[in-house]
């Protein structure tokens, strides 16, 4: 792999503590599992680890509603049978449940996002790493898809504030709306997904004809797949149109969402991708040397997706793998063959027809090539210190019951090597809530 980059990388030990409940899909353990391998394979060698700060309200809601932040912040397992008709308004169900430290967690995975963004805008890294984020499907004032608060919409934010244009791309099975969405009129940012579409899939958008309105016309590309999508028919299109979009549009920074529950034997997916052919398309967007914040997503048979992301942790800093796992506390879930490799499935068959794929192509390249060039957005050169989030400085602590940072402080800490967390601090108790 050619070029070293500085890669920065977030990780919280209290990601293991949330639990969204006995039988629902999302496991935030699956992270624990993750960062046990990124250091038995002693990948944090090669970058530098972060403690994450949780984000403040107030930055939840640069995109949020107050009232929906406000919402997440009262909201807990003993008092949500108060507040039903808050609960409809804002989609609460059994998809997204209300659970114990509901809005830490929320904190937490965006706080991670936006760190990485900031890191970016600064030049103190190429490369940022958040597997605990990737919450694509979260609305303004809505929860969606096992998502509250997108974390990726509040990063892509923060790195407008330095970049004229913002690549994201998904590759998630499932369509990111959210994001989409919160783009659809701009031309400053393009959102690219690959995706199921059809047979009532969630969440049920992102055909190919939605391209944008308004300035973004054409800057939202939907890449609708069909199930059993091969590593083959996969790299057919997000090669191509990944390469015309990079060319024409000319991203500052790229946001990519590594959604694992496009890969084979997922428990809610219906893909085919290898881990080698998922780690593909991030090592192929690597190549391009633009800075990019790389986050999770989806992802639901969890000893797989600690493989996957772990695979493309050592992508993103250069290394190559062995196939048999290190020692690590979760070893028993990678029986019987303790291997790296998420292989294909055998017998899954492609749905996606030659004559299908080459028209998707063709015609979405078609779209990308109307704009012609890269917008023409121009910007002043951005002082140092206005790179920075720009928030309202205070002497106190937000929250004094909490015992949080002051503002002024916290900025601070985005450009002093003290959030990074030392070799003795790496292995801290990741708990032992691993779900079913």
């Amino acid at each position: 792999m050619a070029g070293k980059k500085k890669v920065a990388y977030f990780y919280d030990a209290e990601f293991a503590q949330f639990y969204f409940g006995q039988n629902h899909p999302m496991k935030p353990h699956r992270l624990a599992m993750t960062h046990q391998l990124v250091l038995g394979y002693g990948l944090h060698k090669h970058m530098e680890v972060h403690r994450v700060t949780k984000a403040y309200p107030h930055e939840l809601a640069q995109f949020h509603t107050q009232s929906y932040v406000d919402f997440l912040a009262r909201i807990t397992p003993r008092n949500a049978h108060l507040y039903p008709q808050e609960m409809r308004d804002h989609n609460f169900n059994e998809d997204c449940p209300v659970f114990g430290g509901l809005f830490d967690f929320c904190r937490l995975y965006a706080g991670a996002s936006i760190q990485g963004a900031a890191r970016l805008n600064n030049g103190l890294a190429d490369i940022a790493i958040n597997w605990g984020g990737g919450l694509h499907h979260a609305k303004k004032s809505e929860a969606s898809g096992f998502c509250y608060v997108n974390d990726l919409v509040l990063a892509i934010l923060e790195l407008l504030k330095r970049h004229a244009r913002v690549l994201y791309i998904d590759i998630d099975v499932h369509h990111g709306d959210g994001v989409e969405e919160a783009f659809y009129l701009t031309d400053r940012v393009m959102t690219v997904s690959f995706h199921k579409y059809g047979d009532y899939f969630f969440p049920g958008t992102g055909d190919i004809t939605d391209v944008g309105e308004h300035n973004g016309r054409y800057y939202s590309v939907n890449v609708p797949l069909r199930d059993g999508t091969s590593d083959e028919t996969f790299h057919a299109l997000f090669k191509p149109i990944m390469s015309t979009i990079m060319e024409v549009f000319q991203p500052g920074a790229i946001v990519m969402q590594c959604g694992a529950d496009s890969l084979a034997h997922d428990r809610l997916g219906c893909f085919n991708l290898s881990m080698q052919g998922h780690g593909e398309a991030v090592e192929f967007m690597r190549g391009f040397g633009v800075p990019m914040l790389v986050t999770g997503g989806g992802g639901y048979t969890k000893h797989n997706v600690a493989r996957c992301w772990t695979h493309e942790t050592a992508i993103l800093v250069g290394r190559r793998l062995p196939n048999s796992l290190p020692p690590n506390d979760y070893r028993e879930y990678y029986a019987p063959d303790y291997s790296l490799n998420v292989a294909a499935h055998k017998v899954m068959e492609d749905s996606n027809k030659p004559q299908y794929v080459e028209r998707l192509r063709n015609e979405i390249i078609a779209n990308i090539k109307h704009l012609e060039h890269a917008p023409g957005t121009q910007f002043e050169e951005v002082p140092p210190e206005a790179m920075l989030p720009q928030y309202e400085l205070d002497d106190g602590p937000l929250d004094p019951t909490q015992g949080e940072l002051p503002v002024r402080e916290r900025l601070c800490k985005y450009a002093r090597e003290h959030v990074l967390l030392k070799e003795n601090e790496l292995y801290e108790d990741d708990g032992d809530n691993a779900g079913d």
